[in-house]
């Protein structure tokens, strides 16, 4: 993919959230809502302080988030549907042994 986000702007794909509930009830698309998680695709460079200095961010490829509700804004590329936000957005990055179990 050719798109590299500006400043403290990051790329997510939403990962999309289990069809059935833990007692094993099909949850219907009309009822889920959005995926509150993803994984960074792009990260910019980083934000400018007040000396002008780049700060590097601390998200980085491949990580898996959490972001809030509404948090970015959504865009189509190369059809694929992803969205757009800053890092001040994200909520935490989930750890390796956290995202094993959560997909166990």
């Amino acid at each position: 993919m050719n798109f590299r986000p500006l400043h403290d702007r990051i790329l997510v794909r939403r990962i999309e959230a289990e069809e059935r509930t833990a007692g094993g009830v099909i949850i219907p698309d009309t009822a889920k809502e959005k995926p509150q998680e993803g994984e960074v695709i792009a990260v910019g460079p980083g934000a400018r302080d007040d000396s002008g200095a780049v700060q590097p961010l601390e998200v980085k490829v491949g990580d898996r988030i959490l972001f809030g509700k509404w948090s970015g804004t959504e865009i189509r590329l190369e059809g694929e549907d992803l969205l757009i936000m800053k890092e001040s957005d994200v909520m935490g990055v989930l750890e390796a042994g956290v995202a094993a179990r959560k997909a166990a």
